[in-house]
């Protein structure tokens, strides 16, 4: 079902932020604090833009691996955000 949703999200015309926020708080469990909408769309711009290794600075209090950030394919991939993407990377 959260497949789904993220697809229909991703192409439904609300604001990115807005779907963002939706699928982290409605398609995840426990929800995804509303923190993350930040870093997730600054994967999701990287990770359009060819460069999926970029370091996204976390929000206070979040980290990935002991670190205050995350590579944007990290992101892209704890979070299900794959329907926001323009292509896929092999």
């Amino acid at each position: 079902m959260g497949r789904i949703v993220a697809e229909e999200l991703a192409s439904s015309g609300v604001s990115l932020e807005v779907a963002i926020s939706y699928h982290l708080r409605g398609n995840h469990y426990p929800p995804v604090p509303t923190s993350m909408v930040t870093p997730c769309i600054e994967a999701i711009k990287a990770y359009n833009e060819m460069d999926s290794g970029r370091l996204i600075e976390l929000p206070e209090g979040i980290s990935y691996r002991g670190n205050s950030k995350a590579p944007a394919w990290a992101i892209i991939e704890n979070h299900h955000l794959d329907p926001w993407l323009d292509y896929l990377e092999d």
